[in-house]
């Protein structure tokens, strides 16, 4: 008669085994995977200038005046255009502490941690900034 606990360490190395060359067999597969997808690829340097030209793709935003959006705010016609040259026309902290406030939804307090100055600074670029602006679209928007 057989040792039932030598047939059990028998089972034991048999299953280790299997395991071993099962995790073997799948290494060998995603190995070679991977080599058959390295043979399909092509780095950019080597694309010709014609399948580069495939890949592109540009913003036609503004591409026709006539067919811009426009804003229509107390009966005069705002374009996006002419909002953002008014936004340019900011100096840099003033245009920053907008776009911040307005576009990232970020509040005076996380602005001024953000940029490391006073929360009251951030407010009055803020509003002096909207000020500037509203002034600056009043020219250009008649």
């Amino acid at each position: 008669m057989s040792d039932p606990v030598r047939d059990q360490w028998q089972k034991r190395c048999a299953f280790n085994a299997f395991c071993k060359k099962v995790l073997k067999n799948e290494a060998i597969n995603a190995h070679q995977g991977i080599n058959r997808q390295q043979l399909r690829e092509v780095s950019f340097s080597d694309l010709s200038p014609q399948e580069e030209n495939q890949l592109v793709a540009f913003d036609e935003y503004f591409k026709d005046d006539e067919d811009e959006k426009t804003f229509s705010v107390a009966g005069k016609e705002i374009t996006a255009k002419q909002l953002a040259d008014a936004l340019h026309s900011l100096p840099d902290e003033k245009r920053s502490a907008v776009l911040l406030y307005y576009f990232f939804d970020m509040n005076d307090t996380e602005i001024a941690r953000l940029q490391g100055i006073p929360r009251t600074t951030v407010q009055s670029r803020r509003t002096s900034s909207l000020e500037l602006l509203k002034r600056h679209l009043e020219e250009t928007c008649q």
